[in-house]
């Protein structure tokens, strides 16, 4: 089953896992399933449309998505995906 790492910030929301396990195929599957399993991080990952959120960056690997096939990415059940939320400021 893939594994979901889980920055400090959101932490709160998956009752401090650093890393959960998910089913899914894709991404996309992840991540909602992640979603599904704690919904208090629905509203952080995803905006009113359903869509991921713009500063939400998920690798797998050392692999930006956006580079590979997005939230089509294709998982193995090995595979380790990092939820890396952008950083504003200067």
């Amino acid at each position: 089953m893939p594994v979901i790492k889980i920055p400090s910030q959101l932490r709160p929301q998956t009752d401090g896992q650093d890393s959960v396990q998910v089913e899914g195929s894709t991404v996309g599957e992840a991540v909602k399933n992640l979603a599904e399993k704690y919904p208090a991080l629905k509203d952080r990952l995803f905006d009113e449309k359903g869509e991921l959120r713009r500063y939400i960056n998920i690798y797998l690997g050392d692999e930006d998505i956006r580079f590979l096939d997005n939230l089509e990415t294709s998982l193995e059940e090995n595979s380790e995906l990092a939820l890396v939320p952008a950083i504003a400021g200067g």
